[in-house]
């Protein structure tokens, strides 16, 4: 798809009014909208998804369920929110399928976002690789969360939503939610807990060996 040459006001515009000029005919606004939630619905339905490409189909789908039910959006709640029920739903009837079909997925890691991205271009090739590892035990761990703490887990912690948006989107209390969030914060811990006192921690890999071996090969020879 041709990028959008956005109108220079286009940063500032709400996403109530951008809706309501999508659906007054400017469909091409939709990318704004796209490339606004992109972020926040990759990590919604990443908590329900393992693979990126399931990930990435359940976010076109949910996108195009969007547009087309765009005149629904009344702005009785933020567009995010409304934009979250539909990919979480979207989410459940994959992971039905998956079910009904009894597929199994491994699991896989997703893509760096822009904001690592930003962070480790300045980092030595070293420092990359020691943050990369730490973020997939991170991503690991969340992975094995229970869902009603993996899904607020994520929507608070890693997105940064209001405590109110998350209960919201989540149908369920405020209260709720801060149980759920300390919950999860505090089985995070001990499953990074057991895996640093793991046999594998500061383990002395191959590549490693091999490296030092031919070093001093080298240098006796």
């Amino acid at each position: 798809m041709e990028a959008l040459k956005l109108q220079p006001d286009s940063s500032v515009l709400s996403d109530e009014v951008i809706v309501k000029r999508i659906v007054a005919g400017e469909k091409e606004l939709f990318e704004i909208l796209l490339r606004r939630h992109n972020q926040l619905l990759f990590r919604v339905l990443r908590g329900y998804l393992k693979k990126d490409v399931e990930v990435e189909d359940a976010m076109q789908n949910a996108y195009l369920k969007a547009f087309d039910k765009l005149y629904q959006f009344q702005g009785h709640s933020q567009f995010s929110t409304w934009l979250i029920r539909i990919g979480i739903n979207e989410a459940l009837a994959i992971i039905g399928k998956m079910k009904k079909e009894k597929t199994i997925y491994l699991y896989a890691a997703d893509d760096r976002n822009e904001d690592v991205k930003k962070i480790t271009d300045g980092m030595n090739p070293e420092k990359q690789i020691i943050r990369q590892e730490t973020e997939r035990l991170l991503e690991h761990a969340i992975d094995n969360l229970p869902d009603k703490y993996r899904m607020v887990y994520i929507l608070k912690e890693v997105q940064g939503l209001p405590i109110d948006q998350v209960a919201e989107s989540l149908n369920i209390s405020v209260e709720n939610v801060k149980v759920r969030a300390h919950r999860a914060k505090n089985l995070l811990k001990e499953t990074l807990y057991q895996t640093s006192i793991s046999a594998n921690v500061f383990e002395f890999g191959n590549l490693r060996c091999d490296s030092v071996v031919a070093n001093v090969m080298n240098r006796i020879r």
